[in-house]
């Protein structure tokens, strides 16, 4: 793991520099990470990027060099740069676990910690999560268009991605988010992620002829073969031929395992179809279509109306770039602060009435429905409270406070998100695999009504807050707006 200390705002080393000068830095503070709006404008996010996140955490330190480099900035002083050689976080962090379902306005993750510390990981907590969160929520969009019935939704952006940290741990979320795999070597090897991958047009065009360069790779891959029909003419040469191979294959008794063809290019709907049609009437029932080239949710939803016969979708740039909704928007706000030995909760107002936050020390429990175990709403708390499922539960929208749902004993139960993930400084959470996180996400995505989960205009899961914190909230805007 590269050591990203340095990546960080300027300003947050001048607060700590300011925070180690007024004495104040080892006052504790809580800072909480949440987002306002689903990104593509979609139903949920999806929580990504934790282990990332951790191994920062454990590898935070200022080195010979980084002390050099600050001192060179001439502006930070020489007792502070001493503190920095000796830093290390000491504080608590609780997070949602990967994989989970999210929505706007919850803490994704809390840091506790010394506010000179707390202020430090702001910038890197907020570039991790950011990115992946935006992606795995994408490739949930992606799959989601794909189906049930689709073989696999496959990650291929690495040529795409905005550098090589985008395309590997983008290609980690795209998993975590429901791809089955990734073209991505790097990816695959780190993670432990399926790679898939079939072969390019040179390939192709570096034989004389098509059907040589279909036998070479038939060849090469008996069990693995799939082969790229549009170099020259999809359906004139490039299905007749593969179907060709694939007689030779089956002819001489060779297992030849998951094969078929890909696409990319020309129109998809008509194609595949055609294409199907030839792969059968040739008794190639088992034979997959893949399709490939700039592919997104909204061509996948469209094909799969038009009745495209397309078993794979091999999704890049949209996908690992996050093309129609290119950041997360996630925010890192201030929310208690210690003061005589106790938490005194923060608020920040603003002029954007959804800008202003939600103070204090928090717990977020999901609420589900008993009969189906959908998720009816998620409902934060003030860090004391607790749910008593055997009584009843009422829940109101914080904006409109007159609109309720009220539940009876029985008919939901509640669970809740945040868990520890370090405590005084230590890790005490030890992150599943990739793909076992991908099973979670799948899941979690499954607790959903399907109203959140269509592409375009989906319903809104309620985020409420318990009667404590909205009062709480209420009057704290009150007493910030009235000067007490």
């Amino acid at each position: 793991m590269e050591n990203y200390t340095m990546l960080t705002d300027f300003y947050q080393l001048t607060m700590m520099q300011g925070y180690f000068k007024s004495g104040l830095g080892q006052r504790r503070a809580i800072f909480d990470m949440f987002y306002r709006e689903n990104p593509s404008g979609n139903g949920f996010a999806i929580m990504a990027g934790l282990d990332q996140l951790m191994n920062y955490i454990e590898n935070l330190r200022f080195t010979e060099e980084d002390l050099d480099y600050l001192r060179g900035e001439d502006i930070f002083s020489e007792d502070f740069l001493q503190y920095l050689r000796n830093f290390r976080f000491t504080g608590d962090i609780r997070a949602i676990p990967e994989g989970s379902v999210v929505f706007p306005n919850e803490p994704l993750c809390v840091v506790t910690a010394p506010i000179i510390e707390a202020q430090l990981v702001e910038t890197t907590l907020l570039n991790i999560l950011n990115h992946q969160c935006l992606i795995a929520t994408k490739a949930a969009r992606v799959c989601h268009a794909a189906g049930p019935d689709s073989d696999m939704v496959l990650e291929f952006g690495a040529r795409r991605a905005q550098g090589p940290d985008a395309a590997i741990y983008g290609a980690r979320a795209a998993v975590i988010g429901g791809c089955s795999a990734t073209s991505n070597v790097l990816a695959g090897r780190m993670f432990g992620i399926p790679v898939k991958g079939t072969h390019a047009h040179s390939w192709v065009m570096s034989f004389d002829t098509e059907l040589e360069a279909f036998a070479a790779y038939a060849a090469a891959f008996p069990n693995r073969c799939t082969l790229l029909v549009d170099t020259y003419d999809t359906l004139g040469s490039g299905v007749p031929n593969a179907i060709r191979i694939f007689n030779d294959m089956r002819a001489a008794g060779k297992p030849m395992g998951y094969y078929g063809i890909r696409l990319d290019s020309g129109d998809f709907a008509y194609l595949s179809k055609e294409s199907r049609k030839m792969l059968d009437d040739a008794g190639h029932h088992d034979a997959k279509i893949t399709a490939s080239c700039d592919l997104d949710e909204t061509l996948i939803q469209s094909l799969k109306l038009q009745g495209a016969k397309i078993d794979n979708w091999g999704v890049g740039t949209s996908l690992i770039t996050s093309k129609d909704c290119p950041a997360f928007g996630g925010v890192y706000k201030l929310v208690a602060v210690e003061t005589g030995g106790a938490m005194a909760p923060k608020i920040k107002l603003s002029e954007n009435p959804e800008k202003v936050t939600v103070p204090g020390e928090k717990k977020i429990y999901r609420i589900y429905d008993a009969k189906n175990h959908k998720i009816k709403a998620d409902l934060i708390t003030l860090a004391d409270e607790t749910i008593n499922e055997a009584e009843k539960l009422v829940l109101f929208d914080p904006k409109a406070p007159w609109k309720k749902m009220r539940l009876a004993p029985g008919e939901y139960y509640a669970k809740q998100l945040l868990t520890p993930i370090f405590k005084d400084g230590k890790r005490v959470y030890t992150s599943p695999s990739v793909m076992e996180i991908r099973d979670h996400s799948t899941r979690d995505q499954a607790t959903l009504w399907e109203e959140h989960r269509r592409l375009t205009n989906p319903h809104i899961m309620p985020v409420d807050l318990s009667q404590n914190l909205y009062d709480l909230w209420q009057r704290m805007i009150y007493e910030a707006r009235n000067g007490h």
